[in-house]
């Protein structure tokens, strides 16, 4: 039976709940009257339901489609303005335990090359990050409780957060490892991380078991309970995320939103982002093997539909996707991109040898990040380092008490801006600059609130004369 409040997996993702779901959205997916109703409570602000959103997604009719797109981008403006937030992934270690057929990290590839780094070798990579200007990274490891213990992820937090150089900083360290214990994410709450992040991969139960054959993601409902745990850990800030291309992609976008309404009902706050990757070539893996790959046209719908079912959440777009995918999507509802990412053990502080691969997938926008900033800008976009909200308490429901009232802008824009202008100064080209100072300044004019647009403009002075690490 399905039941958003209850713990158990198969009771808040009923399979019988999403195949009714898509039977619904598939009878309706040209009714006019209903689909009008829809889009009228999605200009509310409030979200949709799973129901209403698949009925949406599955629309075929043109000029209702292009009514979904520009709502999207309305209530991307509306919560996260032009602010795009960028972030780095770091991977500490491919050494993995389970049989994740899509994954070239599966313990059966003998291709791959197996590495871990050491905290010393943590230390020549974040300094690598830092001197590319970024602030936030995510950490990324296989499941190897021998290899990556849990004592070794905690260690490798406290390095990140420890290296200082020049004037760079890593503000804020997100984390995406497999489930976990409550008493585990306790720890992670009290080694400062901001989001956790755990991919489901598959909401189908079935397609879930077979493509997870063996090793301790195999089991369903640990991993697809996990957030449950971390929230019970005190982790406030959770991230979702499946891989599109394995399963049925109606299937998975219903199965998502009913994890989230179950956060919601349980918690009384969703999910704080929400990833959207496509399966992508990599060493021992064939994506066509699964055959259920979407286009460029469903991908940017799926985006637009996540976004006004719901509004308040983060949408995360990494370098799976190209420039021209990331562009498309910007507008639609995604406010965090990676830029400049490697996706091997290591390759920030020099790169990966060619007789060695330990990439989890193929990079799709291999820009640097100095070139996806000013890209971004050029585009009319801030791009943001801030990570004053995580420092300042503004998580979990804090965070989506100030969004859904719009107080969260008096903060967001002028962090955004002094953020961008400690990476003008300290990172950028001479054109990146140049093209920075010229937003900062009509971006500046737009604080709507005199005070803290006064204050923004002293601070970004002080920027100027060295001083850093200023935030509302």
């Amino acid at each position: 039976m399905y039941d958003p409040k209850s713990s158990r997996a198969e009771e808040f993702i009923s399979h019988e709940e999403v195949l009714e779901t898509l039977e619904f959205a598939e009878k309706s997916k040209n009714n006019t009257e209903l689909i009008d109703s829809i889009i009228e409570k999605a200009k509310l602000r409030k979200g949709l339901t799973h129901r209403e959103a698949s009925v949406l997604l599955a629309c075929e009719i043109r000029e209702k489609n292009e009514e979904i797109f520009e709502l999207a981008r309305q209530v991307k403006n509306d919560f996260y303005g032009n602010r795009i937030v960028l972030f780095a992934p770091l991977y500490l270690s491919n050494y993995c335990i389970n049989g994740c057929v899509y994954c070239p990290y599966h313990k059966k590839n003998k291709h791959i090359t197996r590495k871990k780094m050491t905290q010393e070798d943590i230390r020549r990579e974040v300094t690598a990050l830092q001197d590319m200007g970024h602030k936030r990274i995510a950490i990324e490891a296989g499941e190897d409780p021998v290899n990556n213990p849990i004592e070794y992820i905690l260690e490798c937090i406290d390095t990140i957060y420890s290296i200082k150089h020049k004037n760079g900083a890593i503000r804020r360290v997100n984390v995406n490892i497999a489930a976990t214990t409550v008493e585990n994410y306790k720890k992670f709450k009290d080694a400062g991380i901001g989001t956790y992040i755990l991919f489901q991969e598959t909401y189908n139960k079935e397609s879930y078991e077979k493509l997870h054959p063996e090793g301790p993601k195999h089991d369903y409902a640990y991993h697809t309970e996990a957030m449950d745990r971390a929230m019970l850990g005190g982790i406030d800030d959770v991230g979702l995320g499946v891989l599109f291309g394995l399963e049925n992609y109606r299937y998975e976008f219903a199965a998502l939103l009913m994890h989230a309404e179950h956060l919601e009902e349980v918690f009384g706050v969703g999910p704080h982002t929400v990833s959207v990757p496509r399966i992508r070539p990599a060493d021992d893996i064939d994506p066509s093997v699964f055959g259920n790959a979407i286009n460029d046209d469903i991908f940017a719908k799926i985006v637009a539909c996540i976004r006004i079912s719901l509004p308040y959440t983060g949408i995360i777009v990494s370098t799976r996707e190209s420039k021209a995918t990331r562009e498309r999507v910007l507008s639609l509802g995604v406010s965090q991109i990676s830029g400049g990412s490697r996706t091997s053990v290591g390759g920030y502080s020099e790169p990966e040898p060619e007789d060695e691969n330990s990439a989890q997938f193929d990079i799709y926008d291999t820009r640097t990040l100095d070139e996806i900033v000013k890209w971004l800008m050029e585009l009319g976009y801030i791009p943001s380092f801030c990570t004053a909200c995580y420092r300042e308490g503004r998580t979990g429901d804090r965070f989506m008490s100030l969004c859904r009232s719009g107080q969260i802008q008096n903060f967001c824009d002028p962090n955004a801006l002094m953020t961008l202008k400690e990476y003008l100064e300290d990172y950028a080209t001479p054109e990146t600059k140049e093209v920075g100072e010229a937003l900062i300044r009509k971006e500046l004019a737009k604080i709507p609130n005199d005070r803290v647009r006064k204050i923004t403009g002293e601070n970004l002075v002080k920027i100027s004369n060295g001083i850093r690490d200023f935030r509302f």
